[in-house]
């Protein structure tokens, strides 16, 4: 019975670590915005976000990260690419390193022509490295995209909504991203400009 005190700060001890880890970290979003042709040729921004939760060397927590998000203006489509930190990375079985995989019916190989479905990656970062995290990502990234749309329209009409997205190529488009504390407002990703898309319609 003595020891019961010593067992109950114990506990107390540890419901409070989550808050500590949480308290450790510094908390910041990346984002790039650069311009591109969508997969009909037609010259659009795309952008790149994702979040990090980075702690000091000497803590015990690893780094976390968001997925990253990959957005063609105009489009509705938004691509994330995962990596094996992530719970997604499960149903993500198209490969390793930080990948998205194609949707059958959605998306096709754009070297062959072929159906790219859930077993086919369609967008990776830093390809060459098997291994690759988002925490570990730079100020500089290569993005492959090697999928197109089978369709850049999906509906008809006033339903109608455009999922095209960015051009497909055989080399990885450099990226440089910026980082900045999360929540500083003067530094948040730039929404995209939708007038382009009103006046191609």
């Amino acid at each position: 019975m003595k020891y019961s005190g010593f067992y109950r700060s114990l506990g107390f001890g540890l419901a409070v670590v989550p808050l500590l880890l949480g308290g450790c970290a510094s908390y910041y979003t990346h984002y790039a915005v650069f311009p591109a042709e969508n997969s009909q040729g037609e010259s659009r921004q795309v952008k790149v976000t994702w979040q990090t939760a980075e702690y000091p060397d000497w803590w015990v927590a690893d780094n976390k990260s968001t997925p990253v998000t990959v957005e063609t203006q105009c489009s509705t489509r938004k691509w994330r690419l995962v990596d094996s930190s992530h719970d997604e990375a499960s149903q993500a079985d198209c490969g390793t390193g930080v990948r998205a995989c194609g949707v059958s019916g959605e998306d096709v190989l754009a070297s062959s022509g072929e159906p790219a479905g859930p077993g086919t990656r369609c967008m990776a970062i830093n390809p060459s490295d098997p291994d690759a995290l988002i925490t570990d990502i730079g100020s500089s990234l290569g993005l492959l995209v090697s999928c197109q749309p089978v369709s850049t329209v999906r509906g008809s009409g006033d339903d109608s909504e455009n999922i095209d997205y960015i051009r497909a190529s055989s080399v990885p488009y450099t990226i440089y991203s910026r980082k900045s504390p999360r929540g500083r407002l003067s530094t948040r990703p730039p929404e995209l400009d939708d007038a382009i898309c009103e006046e191609d319609q």
